[in-house]
């Protein structure tokens, strides 16, 4: 297989820092993709049980491998997210037919990895493992790279569609399928951060960098307090009906994040009601787990028996893949989620 060749326009940097911290990072955002297609059942999206028509799981696996030059580039980075973020589409696109696999979880991925770079390489240590204060830094830290885009940042970002087939809504004026987009772009100066403040409003990822990543942010929490309140007293130790508990806590992290924040996904693809009601579903399903208080905050809610939440949520995802609805946007929350959490040292 001959990659395409994406042709990064961002200044590479001199190999001056320590490659083991880019390498770090680059394999924990691999493993956070990889784990969050594998995780099931994960309602309405491909997982190792279930396909869509045109895109497999074996598409999200070749995606998930064939970025890894590009987030390694990225943890070396200090700017040019627009042309990572393209050149990351055209290496998915390049090694599966399976079309957008990964779009938003890139978008995600390439500021936080930017970001975990400044901070290992900071510190002048052989350790790299973000502490629990510390998650607040790297969300900071990403905010800022994203703040700091540039109106080329957002013509790369344009012309990533033209590779990746995504189905978006459009930023009002600047229509993503017009490539007299691009110059309008130039004409008015127009940055990426400004394109995703435009869109913040019915896209998942735009808000997320728009208000600092707070999504990202609480799903590694619930992931990492999911994993330990299985298992107190070992920390990052679990043993439930997946062997290790990952699994376990991907599929409610999922549920809880799809709970509380509608996926502007499936707004985009059928609409806002359809995206509350699943919504609506995924707190309904907790609460009854949870018991009648629905308290979801509960560690001693966490541990309950997980088998008995897998007949409802197996029902749920049943549901969705026949209606064909699937919440995209939360699975690219999760992968960012995932990607903070092994950073923070979480093993299985």
């Amino acid at each position: 297989m001959n990659p395409i060749d994406t042709g990064f326009i961002c200044p590479v940097p001199e190999l001056a820092e320590n490659p083991q911290i880019s390498s770090l990072i680059a394999r924990c955002a691999q493993l956070a993709m990889l784990l969050e297609v594998s995780a099931s059942p994960k309602p309405g999206n491909v997982d190792r049980e279930h396909n869509y028509p045109d895109t497999y799981f074996e598409h999200f696996i070749s995606s998930s491998v064939s970025v890894y030059p590009v987030i390694e580039l990225a943890a070396r980075c200090r700017n040019g997210i627009g042309a990572l973020i393209r050149s990351a589409v055209c290496e998915s696109s390049a090694w599966q037919k399976g079309g957008n696999t990964h779009f938003g979880a890139f978008l995600l991925l390439i500021p936080l990895s930017m970001a975990a770079g400044e901070l290992f390489n900071s510190r002048g240590k052989t350790q790299y493992k973000l502490l629990p204060d510390e998650f607040e830094a790297l969300a900071v830290h990403a905010h800022a790279f994203v703040q700091a885009t540039d109106c080329e940042d957002a013509v790369e970002f344009y012309r990533a569609f033209e590779v990746a087939g995504v189905r978006v809504n459009s930023v009002d004026e600047f229509n993503l399928g017009d490539p007299e987009s691009t110059s309008e772009l130039r004409a008015k100066e127009v940055t990426l951060y400004e394109l995703m403040d435009i869109a913040r409003g019915y896209d998942l990822i735009a808000n997320e960098w728009v208000t600092g990543f707070r999504r990202c942010l609480e799903g590694a929490n619930c992931i990492i307090e999911f994993m330990q309140a299985q298992s107190p007293g070992a920390e990052n130790s679990v043993s439930n009906c997946s062997g290790t508990g990952i699994n376990e806590a991907i599929v409610y992290t999922f549920l809880r994040l799809l709970s509380r924040h509608r996926d502007t996904f499936i707004e985009t693809k059928f609409d806002k009601d359809t995206a509350d009601y699943v919504s609506a579903r995924a707190g309904e399903i907790l609460s009854a787990w949870e018991g009648a208080s629905g308290n979801i905050e509960s560690s001693d809610n966490i541990t309950r028996d997980f088998e008995d939440l897998l007949p409802a949520v197996q029902e749920f995802d049943s549901e969705l893949l026949k209606k064909r609805i699937n919440p995209g946007s939360t699975a690219d929350i999760i992968i960012a989620s995932l990607f903070i959490a092994l950073l923070g040292g979480l093993r299985f």
